[in-house]
């Protein structure tokens, strides 16, 4: 069905997907792997940018899987030329993963991409690896809703496991805000997904130079990118960040990135606050997950910490802020007009755990007029 035709009877349909990678074993793989989900359908299977974007400007592509390196034109050439072709397309970037393709696929994200997926080692570990299957096929749906505006992924009754709260346009019990507590924080947790690199860039760009509170981070990533995750940070912000390092001290004014693999907690140490890293089970699926540092926080600081809910699939992050709201403190989520997914925070928000919902450009004024307010 060409982009021209009735957009109604696209919207309703499988999430049309198209696969970009100059190995046509990869690409055969990754169509088994999606197509196995009966709300998916691979509508153009292609070996280099180049053909990809060709392809876009001729007919209607929800999701764009895309390969780093081909021949030709490779990822991140073809990257701007596809979200110029169709505006709203969401791109995942895959890639096996090397320090090398972590520091693209963080410039991608930075560049418009949504998502990033790290390849298998092996074209055995792809087809056989049902963790990497079940990653990839919801996030394609997740990031398809968010393509479609929610109504009509409904409505093909694709609704991507663990999404709470539904997508853009649908109706829903209007939002109760709790108040505000009237303490200065005494800490900042973030937790984020979907989209989470650029919303992080964006609040910790506004906090630079005037907080005095530690922040804690939980991104959902793997192990290499959360370090140059942590890089970028500093970068762009000129806060200190780093990745969380087991049994350090946290101080005022930094940021600690919690590794990939690994979840993030804080412990009292005397007169200290430190980092314990553990591997204890996946929790929403996800290792690090936003739970436990939120449970972790809460038994410290109670009243004191603020907690910011950013963009991402799924609702990691929910429980623990019921933990924090029940402690007294607060929660902030993003907007769903300004989040990639709607998940995480959409989440805490339809759960009424929030004392505010902010596009992200507002989310870091508010939390400076949060911790500039008097402890007294």
């Amino acid at each position: 069905m060409s982009v021209g035709q009735d957009s109604d009877a696209v919207e309703t349909g499988p999430y049309r997907v198209m696969i970009v990678d100059d190995s046509a074993v990869i690409r055969g793989l990754l169509t088994r792997a999606l197509e196995s989900d009966p709300h998916i359908t691979i509508v153009a299977s292609v070996q280099n940018g180049k053909i990809a974007v060709s392809t876009v400007e001729r007919q209607k592509v929800d999701v764009v899987v895309l390969d780093i390196e081909m021949p030709v034109m490779d990822g991140m050439t073809a990257l701007p030329l596809i979200i110029k072709a169709q505006p709203g397309i969401k791109v995942i970037m895959a890639s096996t993963l090397t320090l090398k393709n972590a520091e693209i696929s963080l410039q991608a994200l930075q560049a418009g991409a949504s998502e990033y997926i790290p390849k298998p080692t092996s074209t055995g570990a792809i087809s056989s690896a049902g963790d990497f299957r079940r990653e990839l096929t919801e996030k394609v749906k997740a990031l398809g809703m968010a393509a479609r505006g929610g109504m009509a992924a409904v409505a093909a009754g694709a609704k991507p496991a663990g999404t709470a709260v539904a997508g853009r346009g649908l109706p829903r019990k209007p939002i109760v805000l709790r108040a505000m507590p009237r303490a200065a924080p005494e800490v900042i947790a973030i937790g984020s997904s979907t989209g989470g690199p650029q919303a992080l860039f964006e609040v910790m760009k506004s906090l630079a130079g005037n907080v005095s509170q530690p922040v804690l981070i939980t991104q959902h990533m793997p192990a290499t990118f959360t370090r140059l995750l942590a890089e970028h940070i500093s970068r762009v912000s000129g806060i200190q960040c780093s990745e969380a390092v087991e049994g350090e001290a946290i101080i005022g004014g930094r940021a600690y990135v919690a590794p990939g693999d690994y979840h993030m907690t804080i412990e009292a140490e005397g007169q200290n606050k430190v980092i314990r890293l553990n591997q204890n089970p996946p929790e929403n699926f996800c290792r690090p997950s936003v739970d436990p540092m939120l449970r972790s926080l809460s038994k410290i600081y109670g009243s004191r910490l603020l907690v910011l809910i950013l963009t991402g699939m799924g609702h990691d992050g929910q429980r623990g802020s019921e933990v924090v709201t029940a402690s007294g403190g607060a929660v902030i989520a993003q907007d769903e007009a300004t989040s990639v997914v709607w998940g995480m925070p959409g989440a805490v928000a339809g759960g009424g755990l929030c004392s505010a919902v902010l596009p992200l450009k507002e989310i870091g004024p508010q939390v400076l007029k949060l911790v500039m307010r008097s402890a007294a």
